[in-house]
């Protein structure tokens, strides 16, 4: 079984480096496939209200043999729940869903553009964190100018900032302010949702680790210093992903890797423009 490392936090509180992510998982199919990345070695496990499987991800979480306190829980408040009271609503709905007495950490799902309602959901979060009920708070697909308001308007820093990112959709910029900040980057779709692993760059640096094209870029990634969620329901796949702790990338590699950004490479929504 694979020992996946963790990642110190601005907070104090540690993240395992490799999650499990359920996005686009059915809450019917959520128990098994979190169970099993459970048996796989994963310890944690990334949901949100807006996927509908936080019960079924709960439901895995009583049935496996592994203590609470090892387990990494996240979840997210979607953005019709957004504001302060409306927050903390939200937050009770899906601890009850989930069957837990917290999380380990609560992100805002999107700045949304044209609203301002974050600055009252970061508020929220605040005082969840305070009451013990969210170990670690965070967002999620915030932008530079959302994370610098949240930050001086209430002079606490999220201790995450989940984005897209991936080989294609490299996020410098904004990868450095996090880390000139105290800000861990967990990167979504990391496998830029598959489409990315037909490039023969990964094809290439796999043969000589003895590797798939996921895995390099898994690694890729963590040699980065990020967090990571990959996401699948296929038991081979599902600890394929995990199999990624026994070989580094070396500077070659990673020089190929990065010559892959693209202007265009992004997948899912942009922040930018999603409301």
């Amino acid at each position: 079984m694979s020992t996946i490392p963790t990642i110190r936090l601005n907070d104090g509180n540690a993240m395992p480096q490799l999650g499990f992510g359920v996005w686009r998982v059915s809450n019917e199919d959520a128990r098994s496939a979190v169970a099993g990345a459970i048996e796989a070695g994963y310890r944690s496990i990334d949901t949100a209200s807006i996927y509908g499987n936080e019960e079924g991800v709960g439901e895995a979480i009583r049935s496996t043999p592994v203590a609470r306190e090892d387990l990494f829980i996240t979840t997210k408040v979607w953005n019709d729940r957004q504001g302060y009271d409306s927050t903390l609503r939200a937050f009770d709905e899906s601890l009850a869903r989930l069957r837990l007495e917290h999380v380990d950490l609560y992100l805002i799902h999107w700045p949304m553009v044209g609203s301002e309602a974050y600055r009252d959901t970061w508020r929220a979060l605040i005082k969840l964190q305070q009451d013990g009920r969210a170990k670690s708070i965070g967002v999620s697909n915030f932008m530079v100018p959302h994370l610098q308001r949240v930050i001086d308007e209430t002079g606490v820093t999220p201790a995450v900032n989940q984005i897209e990112l991936h080989p294609r959709l490299q996020q410098k910029e904004l990868s450095a302010f996090h880390k000139a900040n105290g800000i861990m980057t967990e990167c979504w779709g990391p496998l830029g949702q598959g489409t990315i692993l037909s490039e023969e760059t990964f094809a290439i640096i796999g043969r000589k680790y003895n590797k798939t094209s996921a895995q390099v870029i898994l690694r890729w990634h963590l040699d980065n210093g990020f967090v990571v969620i990959p996401k699948s329901v296929t038991p081979s796949r599902i600890r394929e992903n995990i199999d990624v702790f026994d070989f580094r990338l070396d500077a070659d590699d990673r020089r190929a890797i990065e010559a892959l950004d693209s202007a265009s490479g992004r997948v899912g929504p942009d922040p930018a423009v999603f409301a």
